[in-house]
């Protein structure tokens, strides 16, 4: 006779490595995954080499069958899925169909970074720093046929543990977070003992989709706000300027910085200056950013200090 949770068939989504320890927690849990459905392979890094998705390299070493549909429109693609009693998704990365997220009789569950109806949206951890928050968390949703607006199942609150997080650290702590609470939700689910209650819709806010050109370092806002950026944006887009030099345009990223009160008299914004301790400061629209590492564009990653000695030209221009 099957217990519980072999009784049930799940079928699991997702394609980041956000979702890797929750599909990790199902199987060690002894819940019965039927298969994983994530996004195509892609051309990846420098060599642009075919990349499986993180999902999908765990998934093949436990021997889960791995489907990646090229499109999840019916029409396009047959759903050619195994029959599941409920879905489990997390960052699967497309908007899946009403049609095809109400075929399971236990519905589809989907986890997400942040405490709905706060940051909705494809990158809420990034904008979570963004915005200086001091508490996050994950929350479980019935889906429907919306972006992240079904009914919640449960959420888990988690208090930022410090105000110079990055956005690998924090991702890595609310995927644990969220393999706990997907446990912790999924038996009381299976037995309909969870009505799901729905958002509140006014105090919605939304996350977006980033692109290359968000990284780029306004000089103008506050060092604080440029701060976060620089936390939420690594590794990607990454944060970035130029730095107009005699024959050439150079492209740095910065990688690491500390805000400061500290107000540089001269120049505008972007302006780069030094002082005993901070070999790098920028002046922005209020205080100054003290950069610890940058990276020239196609260079090795340095320390403000070793940079400094490198390029000396760099202290008294503006980057823009």
């Amino acid at each position: 006779m099957k217990s519980g949770r072999d009784s049930i068939s799940i079928l699991f989504w997702g394609t980041s490595e956000f979702a890797v320890p929750l599909l990790r927690a199902l199987l060690e849990a002894g819940f019965r995954v039927l298969g994983v459905v994530t996004t195509p392979d892609k051309p990846a890094g420098r060599k642009q080499l075919l990349t499986s998705p993180p999902v999908k390299v765990y998934a093949e070493s436990k021997k889960i069958p791995v489907y990646q549909p090229e499109t999840l429109k019916p029409a396009a693609y047959a759903l050619d899925l195994p029959e599941a009693d409920l879905y489990v998704v997390a960052a699967y990365g497309k908007i899946i169909p009403k049609g095809i997220i109400e075929k399971p009789r236990l519905g589809a569950l989907n986890i997400h970074p942040s405490l709905l109806p706060r940051w909705r949206g494809p990158a809420p951890i990034q904008f979570t720093i963004l915005a200086g928050d001091i508490e996050t968390g994950v929350t479980i949703i019935k889906m429907d046929e919306l972006m992240d607006h079904g009914p919640i199942a449960a959420n888990s609150k988690f208090q930022i543990p410090n105000s110079k997080i990055t956005y690998p650290e924090l991702h890595d702590q609310l995927a644990q977070v969220g393999a706990k609470l997907l446990m912790e939700t999924l038996p009381k689910w299976i037995e309909g003992k969870i009505t799901p209650i729905p958002q509140d819709e006014s105090n919605v806010t939304f996350s977006k989709i980033l692109s290359k050109g968000d990284g780029r370092i306004d000089w103008n806002k506050k060092a604080i706000e440029i701060e976060r950026q620089i936390r939420a944006f690594t590794p990607w887009p990454g944060s970035w300027t130029e730095w107009p030099r005699k024959d050439r345009v150079e492209r740095i990223r910065i990688d690491a910085a500390r805000a400061l009160d500290y107000e540089i008299r001269d120049g505008d914004a972007g302006y780069v200056s030094e002082m005993e301790k901070h070999p790098l400061l920028v002046k922005t629209g209020k205080g100054s950013l003290a950069v610890t590492f940058l990276t020239i564009e196609g260079g090795k990653t340095l320390a403000a200090d070793s940079f400094v000695k490198g390029y000396s030209d760099i202290i008294f221009i503006s980057f823009v």
